[in-house]
């Protein structure tokens, strides 16, 4: 373990001349760290532990990649789902609750900007990034998050009437 002490400098050089960020280099090794003391009893010789140790430096860097290149395919999918979503027609923005046009404005600024471009005026996800200024995988999580956040105030202020989808309100909010 002293071995494995003396060298962290050159642990964290090696991973962040992997991964690119010194922050994202000394959070790996700390993982790796953590593993090491369940397992270095086990490892007769401090070679064999330095060994072993790098090993799983390169074994955590490939699962930060992995982990990464999961978390983008979400959002690339999340994104396509908001761009593919169906307009609703003029009929049914009349009959839905008049308590969501009044919730709407309780949100935070940018979540009630969000449904405000995309819901109502139409927008894409892709026109409302550029619109904010953000990249399209921030804005479908942006918009995401905002249509959680409206439905769950729509549940808590309607009650009933939002489990029936607020059609034709009676809730008299």
């Amino acid at each position: 373990m002293k071995e494995l002490l003396s060298n962290q400098a050159a642990f964290v050089s090696f991973l962040e001349r992997r991964v690119g960020r010194r922050d994202v280099a000394e959070d790996l090794l700390q993982g790796v760290l953590v593993r090491a003391v369940e397992r270095l009893s086990s490892l007769r010789t401090e070679e064999a532990a330095v060994a072993w140790f790098y090993q799983s430096l390169r074994n955590a860097v490939v699962d930060h990649y992995r982990r990464q290149g999961s978390s983008a395919r979400a959002l690339e999918s999340l994104a396509r789902e908001l761009e593919g979503g169906d307009a609703a027609t003029p009929e049914v923005h009349h009959a839905v609750c008049e308590c969501v046009g009044r919730l709407v404005g309780s949100l935070k600024p940018e979540y009630a900007a969000a449904l405000q471009s995309i819901e109502v005026e139409g927008a894409s996800v892709k026109g409302f990034a550029e619109e904010a200024g953000i990249t399209a995988n921030n804005a479908a999580v942006r918009v995401h998050r905002a249509r959680t956040a409206l439905q769950q105030k729509v549940e808590a202020t309607c009650g009933k009437c939002a489990q029936e989808g607020c059609q034709d309100c009676s809730c008299g909010v």
